[in-house]
């Protein structure tokens, strides 16, 4: 009778045991699954959809559009396409635009933080610092390479472009300001940069000789 219980008891421990294991198991699957990016033939694309800043006054640019993204392999050049309109028929305003270090528009532009500067240097020396534009008929199409980057840990995507009312200069201006934004001015619009499917890009910049 004793032997019949210490098998008993021996059988409901391997009973345990086992699916202890195989719980500590699937919580370790579970805890190794992490969301993916989309990669199309080893491509990533990303779409910004600009808005205008919903702390403007009234009487304000209302700029919007899209600035496109494309990235062949980790290792290849970031391409961008600023395509973007409402700005004045006659406009010799240059304008910066910039990417900034946050995603986040609940306070309109304004919480989008300063430029994305992973490597702590001055301006304009950030991957994100696209250049100054001036309006063409109310619109600016630009096609440019850019230092930043879809890929890795200093992947821009998840953060914000931002156009602002004056011109960029360059680190120029002899002043804190200069070397920590070109003294760019008032944030106009703004957006979030997300993962997309090739579509924005095919249908925008592919078609179309590049500049």
């Amino acid at each position: 009778m004793g032997r019949k219980k210490q098998s008993f008891s021996c059988l409901l421990l391997v009973i345990f045991l086992g699916s202890q294991t195989f719980c500590c198991e699937e919580i370790s699957l579970t805890e190794d699954a992490s969301p993916s990016v989309p990669d199309f033939n080893e491509t990533r694309y990303a779409v910004c959809e600009m808005r205008p800043s919903s702390s403007l006054p009234e009487g304000q640019l209302q700029i919007s559009g899209q600035v496109l993204f494309k990235q062949v392999y980790p290792k290849e050049t970031l391409r961008v396409m600023v395509n973007l309109h409402g700005f004045p028929s006659k406009d010799d305003q240059f304008r910066a635009i910039h990417i900034h270090e946050f995603g986040d528009l609940i306070n309109g532009c304004e919480s989008t933080g300063g430029h994305y500067n992973p490597l702590k240097v001055d301006h304009p020396n950030h991957p994100g610092d696209l250049g100054n534009f001036s309006g063409l008929h109310k619109h600016i199409r630009q096609h440019m390479r850019s230092l930043a980057t879809l890929f890795g840990e200093r992947s821009v995507l998840g953060r914000a472009v931002v156009i602002h009312e004056k011109e960029d200069d360059m680190g120029r201006g002899g002043d804190e300001g200069s070397l920590l934004h070109g003294n760019a001015g008032r944030r106009l619009a703004c957006c979030i940069i997300g993962i997309s499917s090739s579509k924005h890009w095919d249908k925008t910049v592919e078609p179309s000789r590049e500049e």
